[in-house]
C-alpha cells in the first residue's frame, strides 16, 4: 500500500460528465489498493451537495472552490506572464498550501495528476514520483477552437494552444510516466513531444456496465407517441454547444418534414444561452436531471455530432452499454473501439445522419440489433478497472517517499 497525492482540476463526484467519470473511477480505483490524498477544484455550486461522497475515499482531502466568471478574470494575467491561460485559471494558494504541507508530513510515495493544470502544484517536488493521466491533448483542442472563431478569439485560442503544448511538453518530460486516453492522442503528442517515446502511453476510457444496462427498467421520461432524439452531455462545454446547434438547425429540420414526432432532447447540465436558446416544439433543453439512463434507455436513437471530438466520448460508451442504437460524428467514431454499421453508425454531414438515423428509424430490428452489439463490446472491450490497471505497476514500483523542498 502506497500513499498517493491525487490532484484533480474538478471534483471527481457525481461522474456526471466525461472528465469527472474518469477522474472519480482512477480515485475508486486508487483508494482500492492505497491511501489518497486528494487535493481537488468545486467549480460548480451544485457539486458541494456530494462533498460528504468523498472522504470515504481518501486519508486526506482539500476542496478550492473557483468562481468561473473571477477565475477568467484573474487567468489573463497569463497574458502577462506568457504562460498559457489554463495555469493561473487554476492556480489557488491553499490548494499549493495543502500539497506543500502534505508533501512535508505524509510520506507521500507518489503523486497521480489528473489534468495537466494541476502539474504546477508539484513542480517544487522534481524527486516525487509523478503520473500525469493528461486525459486528452487539451492544447490540441484549443488549437481547433481557433478557426471556428473571429478574431481576437481566434488569437486567443490559437496562443493558449501554442503555450498549453509548451507546458503539456515540459510536464512529461519531468514525470515518470504520462497517459492519454486514446492511442491517437498518445500519437499526436509524441509528434511533438518524440523526446517522450516510452514514457508515454494509452490509458482508455471504460464505462460501468452495471450502471448503464437495459437490464432495469425505468419509467420514460417521453410524452406517448413522441419519436426521442437524445443528445448527453454538460451543454456548457463549447463543443457540445456546437454540436446540438449544428444538429438542430442543419438535421433536424430535414428528419421533421419526414418524421414530424420526432423531438430532440438535449439532456445536461448548465446548458449554455445558445443551447437554451434551440428550445422549441421539437427540441427540449432538460438542463440537469437526476439520472440520464432513462433517456438514453427509451430514445429511439442517440446521436452524437460532435464536429470537435478529443478521446473517447463517454456519451457514446454509456448508449452502447445501454443497448441504444448510435450515430456518431467521425471524430467521436475514431476513438471507439467498435465495428461501425455492426456496433454504431457514423456520419459526416447532414445528408449522412439523415440517412443514418432514418435508416435505424425504418427498421427497429436493425436498432435493436445494433444496440445488442453494441452492449456486447462495451462488455468486451471497455472494463474501467481493466483499462485503469496500467497505472499499477508505476505505483507498485519500491518507493522510497518524497518530501516538498523546506524552501517551497
Amino acid at each position: 500500500m502506497a500513499n498517493i497525492l491525487y490532484l484533480v482540476h474538478r471534483m471527481p463526484y457525481p461522474p456526471n460528465k466525461g472528465d469527472k467519470v474518469r477522474s472519480y473511477h482512477l480515485l475508486k480505483h486508487l483508494a482500492a489498493k492505497h491511501r489518497v490524498f486528494l487535493g481537488t477544484f468545486i467549480d460548480d455550486p451544485q457539486d458541494e451537495a456530494y462533498v460528504d461522497k468523498l472522504p470515504p475515499f481518501c486519508a486526506g482531502l482539500h476542496i478550492a472552490r473557483i468562481a468561473p466568471r473571477t477565475a477568467k478574470l484573474l487567468s489573463l494575467s497569463g497574458l502577462f506572464s506568457n504562460e498559457a491561460l489554463t495555469l493561473p485559471y487554476y492556480r489557488n494558494a491553499e490548494l499549493q498550501a495543502w500539497v506543500t504541507h502534505t508533501l512535508r508530513e505524509q510520506q507521500i510515495d507518489a503523486a497521480v495528476i489528473f489534468s495537466s493544470a494541476m502539474a504546477q502544484y508539484v513542480q517544487g517536488a522534481p524527486q516525487l514520483r509523478t503520473l500525469v493521466d493528461f486525459v486528452d491533448l487539451d492544447s490540441a483542442k484549443w488549437t481547433q477552437y481557433a478557426p471556428n472563431h473571429r478574431w481576437p478569439m481566434s488569437w486567443l485560442y490559437r496562443r493558449e494552444g501554442e503555450r498549453l503544448l509548451a507546458f503539456e511538453r515540459a510536464v512529461a518530460q519531468q514525470a515518470t510516466h504520462s497517459f492519454f486516453v486514446t492511442d491517437n492522442e498518445t500519437e499526436l503528442f509524441l509528434r511533438s513531444a518524440p523526446d517522450c517515446k516510452g514514457r508515454v502511453e494509452a490509458m482508455c476510457n471504460g464505462v460501468d456496465a452495471e450502471f448503464f444496462s437495459p437490464a432495469q427498467v425505468m419509467p420514460t421520461p417521453f410524452a406517448t407517441g413522441e419519436l426521442p432524439l437524445v443528445f448527453t452531455g454538460a451543454m456548457d462545454y463549447w463543443p457540445n454547444i456546437d454540436a446540438v446547434s449544428w444538429f438542430a438547425t442543419e438535421v433536424l429540420p430535414q428528419l421533421l418534414q419526414r418524421w414530424p414526432g420526432l423531438r430532440f432532447y438535449i439532456v445536461g447540465r448548465s446548458p449554455a444561452p445558445a443551447v437554451q436558446t434551440l428550445a422549441s416544439e421539437h427540441v427540449v433543453v432538460t438542463g440537469t436531471v437526476d439520472d440520464v439512463r432513462p433517456y438514453l434507455q427509451h430514445a429511439a436513437v442517440v446521436v452524437a455530432p460532435l464536429r470537435i471530438a478529443r478521446g473517447i466520448q463517454n456519451k457514446v460508451l454509456e448508449a452502447m452499454a445501454m443497448g441504444l442504437p448510435v450515430v456518431a460524428s467521425q471524430e467521436c467514431a475514431g476513438a471507439v473501439d467498435a465495428v461501425p454499421e455492426r456496433d454504431f453508425l457514423t456520419a459526416a454531414t447532414a445528408d449522412d445522419y439523415l440517412r443514418q438515423i432514418e435508416s435505424l428509424l425504418n427498421s427497429p430490428e436493425r436498432a435493436a440489433a445494433m444496440g445488442k452489439a453494441a452492449r456486447e463490446q462495451v462488455l468486451a472491450r471497455y472494463s474501467w478497472d481493466a483499462h485503469l490497471s496500467s497505472i499499477d505497476r508505476y505505483l507498485n514500483e519500491p518507493v522510497s517517499g518524497a518530501r516538498m523542498e523546506a524552501s517551497s
